[in-house]
Formats: C-alpha cells, structure tokens, sequence
C-alpha cells in the first residue's frame, strides 16, 4: 500500500500543475495515467499545434507546455504510475483507497481527479472473436520492447505511432506494416526511412489493405488482409500491433457516485470538490456554473484545491497563503536560493 497526501487522477496539463500546487503546500502527491506518458491531450491530440491562451506565453505547442509544466514539478519528484488506469475507489476512514488496473494500491486523504474528458483507451479492433488474443498476440501498445523480439509482427495503423513502432520493432523481428489507405499521415522523415528498410527488404508495406481474418488458438498464427477490391493474401503473424488511435471514455469514474451533468462531474466552484468530501475535480472532467474549458481555467481549480486538500492532509496545521516571490519555506521546496 502506498501512501501519499494526494493521488492525482490524470497526467494533463492541469494535473501536472496540481503536483506544483500540492507542492509549494508541502504536500506530497502521485500520478495515476492510462496513457504511457505526461501530457493528456496536448500530448495525444495536439503535441506539434499551437496554443495561444497561455498566460504570459504567446504561443506554445502541446508538447512545449507538457515539457514546461514537468520541469516546473522537477523539485517535487513525484512519482508517476503511467499505463495504469484506477480500477476501484473505497473509503477508508478519513481516507480513500484505490486499486489499479496494474494490481497497486494506494492510501490518502485526497483524490484530485483532472482526467480532462476522460481516460483515453485505444481503438480497438472490431473483427469478430479477436478480443481473446488480447495481450496474449494482439496489442495495442508497446510496454517492454523486449517482448517483441524475434517475431513475425503485423503492425496495423498509418500514424505516428505505426510508424514509429515498425522503424524500432524491424531492427530485431519481421515487421508488415499494414493500412488501409495508400497515403501515411505520419511524420515524414519516419516514413522516409521505412521506405529505405522496404527497399532492403527489412520492412513490407501492404496498403491500402484491411484485417478481414484472424487464425490461431490460444495465440495468433497468422492473418488475413483484404484491399478495397477483394483481393486477400494471407500473412505469417504471431503478433498484431494496432495503431487506430484513441477513444475517450469517462471510465469507472462513472462508478463512483459522483454527482455527473451529462459525462462531467458536478463540483463545488468554492474548492472543487464533489459530492464525496476529499475528492476533487479539475479541469475539462468538472462542470459548474459558469465553467470554460480553457487549460488556465483548470489552473485556477487546481490552485484552489490544493488548499482543501492540504487542510484534509494537515487537519491539525492552520493553512497560511504565502507569495512565492517572499515565502521562504516555498524557496526551499522549489530548492531556490
């Protein structure tokens, strides 16, 4: 069981900048995040695309606020549980306790969910019966590249993320990168250098194709790919590799009995809580009256949060607002002379 002050729902934007907030209070916090790193949104939708209402920042990409905003927790070391996504919330006395899908469990006074629209899971594969070859030969993810070795791979997808895997994985397996358009919507130096593994027969490209079969037991022993006039060929593949991109879904957090307004979750705009004292909702996920989706607006709920939950976390200590241009104590978190 692992304890901490504050377990913060969401590795976005707004919920990095919780972790600064909890911080500078002396509160220690960990980050729970389905995705297999920082960033939420601005990482997954928009990482190379401007943002122009930043406080104080003209213009910065997705990728350049998510690298801003993690330099700016760096003092605190949080610890970070990415590719874990909470499976179950139960109160324990003055405290909540959740478990992962990971099988980790963690204890403390508050929970600050800042999930922006909810957890984003990958698209999954809709052919018929392929859900029992999940984790076993279909993925869709790469955790440990070490279990991709030496494979026959059938990697599905026309994006960033197909790619990038077909360039990494065909160093050591037989990579077929499969997509259902003739045209590649990623980077295109990436798609440059496949072109020059295709040529030395390292990589083979199928497009525009579709997974029409599967076939196999307990494990994938090959495919069925068919292209837009029927035409099917018949691959050796012991695992598939899906790319199709993101859904965003609220998850189990719809479980919780929360007080939701449509698929957003109802808080108090004086500290943002909800409805369950010592959980707290910030950023896109929350609603009140008067609300703006606007990364600034999640800034201000999480600042205001912070300090509920430092009076939850430290019921015998008074809360005394400090200036982080004056406060001493607040230097010396953020190891400023």
């Amino acid at each position: 069981m692992i304890k901490t002050d504050v377990i913060i729902i969401g590795a976005g934007p707004v919920g990095l900048f919780a972790i600064h907030q909890l911080g500078i209070k002396g509160l220690k916090a960990v980050v729970i995040d389905n995705l297999d790193k920082p960033g939420g949104q601005c990482i997954e939708l928009y990482p190379d695309k401007p943002i122009y209402d930043i406080p104080a920042v003209p213009e910065c990409t997705g990728k350049e606020l998510t690298d801003r905003l993690l330099e700016q927790t760096k003092p605190f070391k949080t610890k970070f549980y990415l590719n874990e996504r909470v499976e179950e919330v139960k109160s324990n006395e003055d405290n909540w306790s959740i478990k992962t899908s990971n099988n980790n469990e963690f204890i403390a006074p508050n929970i600050i969910i800042a999930g922006g629209v909810g957890s984003f899971e990958p698209r999954k594969l809709s052919l018929k019966d392929t859900d029992k070859f999940e984790g076993k030969s279909i993925f869709y993810s790469v955790k440990n590249k070490d279990d991709f070795k030496n494979k026959n791979i059938s990697i599905f997808g026309g994006g960033d993320s197909a790619l990038d895997w077909a360039l990494e994985l065909s160093k050591s397996s037989k990579i077929t990168l499969i997509h259902r358009r003739k045209d590649f919507r990623g980077a295109q130096h990436t798609l440059e250098e496949i072109k020059k593994l295709e040529k030395q027969g390292k990589i083979i490209i199928k497009t525009p194709f579709q997974l029409n079969n599967v076939e196999g037991n307990e494990k994938i022993q090959s495919i069925t790919i068919k292209d837009e006039n029927g035409k099917s060929e018949k691959i050796k593949t012991d695992i598939i590799l899906s790319f199709f991109g993101l859904v965003m879904k609220l998850g189990p957090i719809a479980e919780w009995g929360l007080n939701m307004d449509k698929k957003n979750i109802s808080v108090n705009p004086n500290n943002f809580e909800t409805n369950k004292k010592g959980i707290f909702a910030v950023g896109d996920i929350c609603t009140y009256p008067g609300k703006l989706k606007l990364i600034l607006s999640g800034f201000h709920e999480a600042a205001l949060a912070s300090v509920e939950c430092f009076k939850r976390a430290r019921p015998n200590e008074k809360f005394k607002f400090e200036f982080t241009t004056s406060s001493k104590t607040i230097k010396d978190r953020l190891g400023k002379k």
